[in-house]
C-alpha cells in the first residue's frame, strides 16, 4: 500500500520517523517533502506543490501529524475529495478540543489516532492488513 504524510515543518523528524517505520513494514511512500530545503523561488514552490498533490492522489492513505500547517490541511482536503483513508494523529487530543478542532476532523473517513507515534504506525499496519483481507 502507498502512503503520504502531511504535517508541518516543525514535525519533520516525526514525519521522517513514521515514513521509515512504514517503509520498513513494506509500505511505499509516494513523496517525501522533507527533502526540500532552501526553496527560494515561486517556481520551486509550484513544482513541490504539484508533486505533493500527485502524491496525495496516488496514495492509498494519508497520515496527518498534528500540529499541521495550511499546506497539510490542503492535502487533507485533497485526500477527502479523492476518498482516501486518513489517519489523523494528535499527541494531545487537540482533535477533540472544541476550541482547536475542525469540522473535517470528525468525518467518517478520518481515523483519529492518539498515543505514541509507534502506536500510530502499529495501528496503520493492523488496519491495512484487515482491509486487505
Amino acid at each position: 500500500m502507498k502512503f503520504y504524510i502531511a504535517s508541518s515543518l516543525k514535525n519533520i523528524d516525526q514525519v521522517r520517523y513514521v515514513s521509515k517505520r512504514l517503509k520498513n513494514k513494506g509500505f511505499i511512500h509516494t513523496y517525501d517533502w522533507t527533502v526540500n530545503e532552501n526553496v527560494k523561488t515561486l517556481e520551486e514552490l509550484k513544482e513541490i506543490g504539484q508533486k505533493e498533490k500527485n502524491a496525495v492522489i496516488e496514495a492509498d492513505f494519508i497520515v496527518v501529524l498534528l500540529p499541521a500547517g495550511k499546506g497539510s490541511h490542503i492535502e487533507l482536503g485533497i485526500a477527502l475529495g479523492n476518498n482516501k483513508k486518513i489517519y489523523l494523529y494528535s499527541p494531545n487530543k487537540e482533535i477533540d478540543n472544541m476550541e482547536t478542532t475542525s469540522t473535517f476532523y470528525h468525518l467518517p473517513e478520518i481515523k483519529k489516532c492518539f498515543g505514541t507515534i509507534d502506536e500510530l504506525v502499529d495501528s496503520i499496519e493492523l488496519k491495512s492488513k484487515i482491509s486487505l483481507s
